[in-house]
């Protein structure tokens, strides 16, 4: 009798799921990934190969959360060795900028938003006023309003190179 060998799933790891999340981007910031941006709290993977992720939310109103729960789930769907897959969104523990990674800074400027600072003693508004232009680096910019497209970006102008710009607001 021939008894054909029974495949074995390959065996995934947290690794691997984080790797395939950095081709998941943010729908509105599309130069810059889930994992850079910072909301990917958690992964657990279970040994059956069963998949939780935790995201964590720039802003409570963000209104591409729901699109970034599907995109995530999706992608993971799609990594061999992946058996079930569950995205939830917590506010257990609030997302803040310096959970951005540098590549993720790297990746706001790309997309022509000046980067969030990383957190000190100054307020925010402080900050929002001293932004560096991502156009041409001048900090002889100034802030024309604190509210923007979304909730977390401002509008600045830059008087060097007389561009307007957006600014990712830094959130402690």
């Amino acid at each position: 009798m021939d008894v054909k060998p029974v495949k074995a799933k390959p065996m995934i790891s947290k690794e691997e799921i984080i790797e395939v999340l950095h081709e998941v981007k943010d729908p509105e910031i599309p130069t810059i990934s889930v994992v850079d941006l910072g909301i990917v709290s958690n992964i657990e993977v279970s040994p059956a190969g069963d998949v939780k992720i935790t995201l964590t939310p720039t802003f409570a109103g963000c209104p591409a959360l729901k699109l970034m729960e599907k995109m995530v789930a999706e992608r993971v769907r799609h990594v061999e060795g992946v058996g079930t897959v569950e995205v939830e969104t917590t506010f257990d523990n609030p997302w803040n900028t310096d959970k951005i990674s540098e590549q993720g800074l790297l990746a706001l400027k790309k997309h022509g938003l000046a980067p969030p600072p990383r957190h000190s003693s100054t307020s925010q508004l402080d900050v929002l006023e001293r932004m560096a232009c991502p156009w041409c680096g001048s900090t002889n910019t100034s802030m024309k309003t604190p509210f923007g497209p979304t909730l977390c970006r401002s509008m600045h102008y830059c008087d060097n190179c007389l561009q307007a710009f957006e600014s990712f607001k830094p959130v402690e």
